[in-house]
Parts: structure tokens; C-alpha cells; sequence
């Protein structure tokens, strides 16, 4: 069955515009079917209506990578510390193009001997900078809205070890779905950091709950844990714990960075956190 919603926007990105005549013969719907789906992503904001069709949402500012720093910051900095507890010296981790990814970033520029698989040129640039790790970043094509590099990667991670943690950033996610991406390119290069990735912990603030998106780059068999904050509610922890995914609420307290966030014993000693779910 054709995903009506990401069809309508993968023909919106790839043409620039769409007819409500040819989107019902693509699809095999009536055309009040069409109009009814595009009022619908026109009120999510991933559209604007036309007489006959539609056209790409009007450029906005919020979504440059400067703009996302700033917006729930502080929870963004509570989770990053949270998720930094997960990373010892010497380990090979993947950081996406998350702005929350790169508030974890932040946490281990102390941190010795790590290896750090990126697509974000910012993450990158900033620990070139400002630590000692080694940093790999797989390619790809530069995608504005994240300063990242997105599309296929899977060749350039195929073969090469395993990468110990993912921390991945969403726009949406469900316990049905999973880990949810908007735009398709981000999607299919986090979908290769997942696969090469014994661990994957989802960070996002408490806004994503409600958050709607597309395409899934991992399931919830492939989620490790999520971490976000204390503002999530007991029906969504429930919900995901329903499915084996543990959830992990941090208190805003705890929400100052300091770059210097400590070293844990590797996973397996007595001290290791009981929200932690083996990577299946």
C-alpha cells in the first residue's frame, strides 16, 4: 500500500510543484481524496495549497542549524549529558546531524581515543577543534537545512567493524513506525548508521513526541533507548515500553554543559544504568 503523505511530498521535492489530477492517477484515488490529503499537510505545514495543486512551504529560517541550537536548549543540554554517561574512552560512536547529537558532542570533547563517525559538518568542525578524537565522515550529498551530509552511505560503513553506539536525533517516532525522519536523504543515511550500530539511543526533547514525519530509519527492534526529558508524558513511556524500548526522562536540573561529562565503567559492571537495552 502507497503511502499517500510521503508520495505527495517526494513528487512536491523531486517537481517542485503538484496537480490534484495527477497525484489521483498516480495513486488511484479520487481527486477529493488528493485535496483532502493536502489540506492536511498544508495545516502540518509541509505544503501550500494552490488552485489545482500545491507548492513547496515557504522557506523559513528555524530550520538552519544555528536556529535548532537554540531551540529547547536546555533540555537538549540535559539529554546530551544523560547520553554521555553511555560513552567511554576509547569507543567508536556515530553522531548524526542533530542538533541534540551535537550538544553531545559538546560533553566528550575530554574524551580519549574515541572515534567519531559524523555527517555533520558542524559536529565535525567542532571537534577537529576542540578534542582529540578521530573523526570519520562516510560522504554524501550537503543537504542546507542540516548542515550535514545525507543520502546513501552504506558502501562507505559495509564491511569496516561495528560502530559500538549510535545517538540519533528524530522528528517524530512511534512504538508502529519507529524512528522517523521527514526528509527521505536524512532517513536513508541514518538507516546505515543504524544497520552498522550494536546500540542506538534516540535523543530529542519532548516536543518530538507529538511530532509528525515519514520515513522510518529504524524500527523499535533496533532501538537501544530513548532519551529525553522530564516533560514527556506517562502514556508515551508506556507506549514504548510496551515494545521492549526502555525510556529515559532527564530532569531540566540537570541541564548544564560542561564538556566535561565522566567517564563510565563499560557496560556490563554493577554500575551500569538499568534503562540500557541490549541492541537486538
Amino acid at each position: 500500500m502507497v503511502d499517500r503523505d510521503a508520495h505527495i511530498l517526494d513528487v512536491l521535492g523531486a517537481a517542485g510543484a503538484v496537480a490534484v489530477a495527477d497525484l489521483a492517477r498516480d495513486l488511484g484515488v479520487s481527486e477529493v481524496t488528493i485535496r483532502k490529503d493536502l489540506d492536511g499537510l498544508e495545516r502540518q505545514q509541509l505544503l501550500r495549497r494552490t488552485r489545482g495543486g500545491a507548492l513547496p512551504p515557504e522557506r523559513r529560517d528555524e530550520g538552519a542549524f544555528a536556529d535548532r541550537m537554540r531551540a529547547a536548549s536546555d533540555a537538549k543540554r540535559a539529554i546530551a549529558r544523560r547520553a554521555a554517561e553511555l560513552v567511554d574512552d576509547g569507543d567508536v560512536i556515530a553522531l548524526d546531524t542533530s542538533s541534540t547529537s551535537h550538544f553531545l558532542a559538546l560533553e566528550l570533547v575530554a574524551r580519549q581515543g574515541l572515534v567519531v563517525i559524523t555527517q555533520s559538518l558542524p559536529t565535525a568542525t567542532m571537534l577537529a577543534e576542540r578534542s582529540s578524537a578521530r573523526i570519520v565522515m562516510p560522504g554524501g550529498t550537503l543537504r542546507r537545512e542540516s548542515s550535514g551530509l545525507v543520502g546513501s552511505i552504506g558502501d562507505a560503513l559495509a564491511g569496516r567493524g561495528r560502530i559500538r553506539t549510535s545517538f540519533v536525533g528524530v522528528v517524530g517516532l512511534s512504538p508502529e513506525r519507529g524512528l522517523l525522519e521527514l526528509a527521505s536523504d536524512e532517513a536513508v543515511a541514518k538507516q546505515a548508521l543504524v544497520a552498522s550500530s550494536d546500540r542506538v539511543h534516540a535523543l530529542f526533547d519532548s516536543s518530538k513526541v507529538t511530532g509528525f514525519a515519514l520515513h522510518t530509519f529504524a524500527t523499535a527492534e533496533q532501538v537501544t533507548s530513548l532519551i529525553t526529558d522530564e516533560d514527556a508524558d506517562d502514556d508515551f513511556v508506556a507506549q514504548w515500553e510496551a515494545v521492549g524500548v526502555a525510556v529515559d526522562r532527564v530532569p531540566l536540573l540537570d541541564a548544564q554543559t560542561t564538556g566535561t561529562a565522566p567517564v563510565r565503567p563499560r557496560a556490563g559492571t554493577a554500575s551500569r544504568r538499568h534503562t540500557q537495552k541490549e541492541h537486538r
